[in-house]
Formats: structure tokens, sequence, C-alpha cells
């Protein structure tokens, strides 16, 4: 395996689980905070784990791509992306199909996190490409 992808794979692999403990950890004291009888859905937990292994999954092909001499990274990106949208579908089906009359808090409790994850997967992309 080459290096540079060893090294990039576990900068990004460290910040990805310290980034998602520390916003994992704002996300559920704010929770209880403000809405502490609240039960939601989807458990913040299992949101927090999807979205982390789905940046995981992205990053590590491209850059597995970009190691291997491929620098045409933007089609798999978008491939990767709308997949990730399907995915994201499918784990939101429990609350589409829930009789639950507040959909609306278990949306927000999902996309907030899922638009800073996919800040941080588009940065931490974009970090490796303008660098090399």
């Amino acid at each position: 395996m080459n290096e540079a992808f060893k090294k990039r794979q576990s900068l990004m692999v460290l910040q990805l689980i310290v980034g998602a403990v520390v916003l994992y950890m704002l996300h559920s004291y704010l929770l209880n905070a403000l809405l502490p009888s609240r039960e939601f859905v989807i458990p913040i937990w299992n949101i927090y784990v999807f979205h982390s292994i789905s940046v995981l999954i992205v990053y590590t092909i491209i850059n597995f791509r970009f190691s291997n001499g491929k620098t045409q990274v933007f089609n798999p990106f978008i491939l990767l992306m709308v997949l990730k949208m399907v995915f994201v579908v499918v784990f939101l089906l429990p609350l589409f199909l829930s009789d639950t009359v507040d959909k609306i808090g278990d949306a927000v409790n999902f996309f907030i996190p899922y638009f800073i994850f996919l800040a941080f997967e588009v940065y931490s992309i974009n970090r490796f490409l303008t660098t090399e």
C-alpha cells in the first residue's frame, strides 16, 4: 500500500473520530438541555455512526483512487454522493414510515450533522487533492 495513502487515511480517521465524538457530545448535551423529555425515532448515536461510516467510505475510495494515479476523482465523487443519498433515504425510512406527528425534529437531528460531516468530507478530499 502507498505510504501517502496510509498517512492521509490515518490522519483523516483520527480527525473523523475526534470530530464525531465532540460533535456527538455537543449535540447530546444540547438535546438534553433543550428537549429533555423528547423521544426521537432515530437515536442520535445511530445518526453519528451512519455519518462517520459513510464519510469514511467515500474518503477511502477517493483516497485509494488518487493514490493509484487516478487524478480524475470528480465523477467517482459524484457517483458516491448519489449512492450516499440513496442510503440516506433507506436510513430515514423508519422515520418516514413512523406514526410520529412531529418528524421535523428527527429530520433536523439528521441533516444538521449530515451537512457538517459533508463539509468535513469535502474539505478533507480537497485538502489532499490540492497539496499533492
